[in-house]
């Protein structure tokens, strides 16, 4: 069996030796961003996660004419109305870094005795002509008062998980990959492969034009020589 093309709407090595590692066995080529020419970056301004996931996935589909997969996650604090939200990376500014968004966050929670949060992610599965698959995953815990732990990244070491009894920058990659919001809407997408595989081979097979009809070209048929 041929095996499909699925390209990661990233340019992050560890995304993709992770999707790779997931889905060893299955008849299909993961590739990412970095095996094709420049590529413009798309604007990550939807109103959801879904939203920003999709675009991310549709764009790069369109332009490379292949199946793509993203993600699009971030933190939504109970007591901030869902912030930070999709603005989870650039909290702070729009070239900020974690700990400008972490001191960010930190500053806005002070006080504040409902410290409830939640990550959340979305992966999106996009054909070019358009259809989507959609996956979620979320992972609940609290805000810490302050920085604990120096592994992970983003919000990691400000967010508790009462599931694991500490913070995501405290686990090991191993521990947070198999409760994250992430790793998560990752094990929908592996539990699922063998479907989603025959979804899109059924969409792209929808592209191909179709054979052309001989009778359109038997005006033009220069088989035999023709006496003028």
């Amino acid at each position: 069996m041929q095996n499909i093309v699925l390209v990661l709407a990233t340019r992050n090595k560890g995304k993709v030796l992770e999707f790779q590692e997931m889905l060893k066995g299955y008849p299909v080529e993961i590739r990412c961003l970095n095996d094709f020419g420049p590529i413009p970056e798309v604007e990550e301004d939807g109103e959801t996660f879904d939203d920003n996931a999709y675009k991310k996935a549709l764009f790069t589909a369109k332009v490379l004419g292949l199946p793509a997969i993203s993600d699009d996650s971030g933190l939504v604090v109970e007591a901030l109305g869902g912030e930070p939200g999709v603005h989870s990376a650039r909290y702070a500014g729009p070239a900020c870094n974690d700990q400008a968004n972490i001191d960010k966050l930190l500053a806005a929670m002070k006080g504040e005795t409902n410290r409830r949060a939640a990550f959340h992610c979305v992966v999106s599965i996009a054909v070019p002509s358009g259809p989507a698959l959609t996956y979620e995953g979320q992972c609940h815990g609290v805000i810490t008062e302050e920085v604990q732990g120096a592994g992970g990244f983003g919000y990691d070491p400000v967010f508790f998980c009462p599931e694991l009894g500490k913070t995501f920058a405290q686990a090991s990659m191993e521990e947070k990959n198999r409760i994250s919001h992430r790793g998560k809407a990752l094990q929908e997408v592996g539990a699922e492969f063998d479907k989603i595989l025959v979804w899109l081979k059924a969409r792209m097979a929808e592209m191909k034009p179709a054979k052309p009809d001989h009778t359109q070209f038997e005006h033009n048929d220069w088989s035999q020589e023709k006496m003028v």
